[in-house]
């Protein structure tokens, strides 16, 4: 029998088009991967309704010194208080007072218009709703657990860790807030 000897050595030919196949299989992978992760991805991004309740606005003309008006922010409570000339220099007089959070009630609402106070309304120890006027300051208090909080939103006594929030907003007029 005659021995036959097969040719192995590499053609130039033969490199491109295996270098090609395993690029083209890499990306077709990799497109696959992609196609599949992505409704995976794509879920985690907030609802419509969720991106509607973003900002609200809110006409404050219609609010009268010493009233509270709550209203409903990313389904959260939000206090929008016409706060009165006693509950300001209380404020102020309390923020060199030793406090859980401490913070100044000037840092508690925008430059000029510290007769406004926009509060999240969710206590911060179990998330209950804390009541206007009840608790040694003359602010909120917790009916769940006892916190207390004064007349700026910061916690004084009680198992709340943190000051009520403040949320972003902004005056878009003297009479129009948009809160978020």
């Amino acid at each position: 029998m005659a021995n036959t000897v097969l040719d192995t050595t590499p053609h130039d030919g033969d490199h491109s088009r295996r270098d090609f196949i395993h690029i083209a299989g890499v990306a077709a992978a990799a497109g696959a991967v992609g196609s599949a992760v992505w409704p995976l991805v794509d879920q985690m991004n907030p609802s419509g309704d969720v991106l509607a309740l973003a900002s609200i606005e809110f006409d404050i003309s219609k609010v009268v010194e010493g009233q509270q008006v709550v209203v409903k922010w990313q389904g959260k409570p939000v206090f929008v208080r016409y706060r009165t000339a006693k509950e300001i220099a209380e404020a102020v007089k309390d923020d060199t007072a030793s406090m859980k959070d401490p913070a100044t009630d000037a840092s508690r609402h925008k430059d000029g218009k510290s007769q406004w106070l926009i509060l999240v309304g969710v206590c911060t120890h179990l998330g209950c709703v804390p009541n206007f006027g009840g608790g040694d300051y003359g602010g909120w208090l917790c009916p769940c657990h006892g916190s207390v909080y004064d007349t700026s939103g910061r916690i004084r006594k009680g198992p709340a860790p943190l000051n009520l929030p403040v949320p972003t907003y902004a005056f878009l007029s003297d009479t129009k807030i948009k809160i978020g």
